[in-house]
């Protein structure tokens, strides 16, 4: 799911094409909830990608059953992952069905990836011997759609293709989608569909809405005073030689050092400096670590930071 990292990486895009577009400030926090929102639909197009891969094998099956010359194994094909315990259950979810619809998922677009990526699965080890396995459990069904997901799918380059091309932010969130994913095979633990849950894309939607909600809009709120208190800091340093993305994730920082009484000073820069090494410049993290270190030094003088509870600033 989205921690709060995940979510901070949503405000810097959102504060970064803000800034790139000088947009109105109420559509880009728009756009910034629907970033959230396409995570939980790239989410459920994955989990349809592994219910047509799985149920391709009747599509398969009526295939060969057509050959002129067929072989004992296409007269009678196994069909037994078609009553896979995880597939079943998946499909009649309803919150899945539900989501399904919502998204108008349907892959009849990309008619050769799920052949493709069932051509994989079939000529597969792992597959013959799923085949092979007799007694099987909700957990050993599981195992051969974890195998679908992790060795077939997220493997294949013309599914990651596909997926760029329909989730602008696909690079970003591939790991939270598999950990959507897997926590979706932990929670499918019955054979009855209504126990099963999907995954939720954060932990507590409504506190993390408010989260980045607040974290955007203090940003641009007080974009040109945290600009002053930054410029003070690097008063050696020219301008144009500051990333952008450096002065962003110091705005964010300072941000949360001032709103966010409950988010520790500690926790705000090691995210930060953890965010720069994928999102700015090799050099980045020190410089970051550096400039606020000063600002919150001034900060502090000022008595503008107030944590409570565990948010000590120490």
């Amino acid at each position: 799911m989205l921690n709060r990292r995940h979510l901070r990486v949503k405000v810097l895009q959102a504060l970064y094409a803000f800034h790139q577009t000088g947009g109105d400030i109420k559509a880009q926090e728009k756009n910034l909830l629907q970033s959230i929102d396409k995570v939980y639909e790239m989410y459920i197009w994955m989990l349809s990608l592994i219910s047509e891969v799985a149920n391709y094998a009747e599509t398969d099956a009526i295939e060969r059953s057509n050959k002129h010359i067929k072989t004992e194994e296409d007269k009678n094909p196994d069909l037994k992952i078609l009553s896979n315990r995880f597939i079943t259950t998946l499909n009649d979810n309803k919150e899945f069905l539900v989501s399904a619809k919502k998204y108008k998922v349907e892959w009849s677009f990309e008619p050769e990836l799920v052949k493709t990526l069932f051509i994989v699965l079939k000529n597969s080890p792992d597959y013959a011997e799923y085949l092979k396995h007799t007694g099987d459990t909700i957990q050993t069904d599981k195992d051969i759609i974890k195998f679908i997901f992790k060795k077939v799918i997220l493997k294949s380059s013309l599914a990651e293709q596909v997926f760029e091309d329909k989730f602008i932010f696909w690079p970003v969130d591939k790991d939270v989608l598999q950990a959507l994913i897997a926590k979706t095979f932990k929670n499918f633990a019955s054979e009855d569909a209504r126990e099963n849950k999907l995954a939720e894309v954060t932990g507590n939607w409504e506190e993390d809405r408010e989260f980045i909600v607040t974290l955007f809009e203090q940003n641009i709120r007080h974009d040109k005073e945290y600009q002053t208190m930054i410029a003070e800091k690097t008063q050696n340093w020219e301008p144009e030689r500051i990333a952008m993305m450096d002065t962003l994730l110091m705005k964010m920082a300072i941000t949360e050092f001032i709103n966010f009484t409950s988010v520790p000073v500690k926790v705000t820069i090691n995210e930060y400096l953890e965010i720069s090494k994928e999102f700015s410049t090799p050099k980045s993290n020190s410089f970051l670590n550096g400039i606020l270190d000063k600002i919150l030094i001034e900060l502090k003088a000022q008595k503008k930071i107030k944590k409570v509870g565990r948010g000590l600033i120490e």
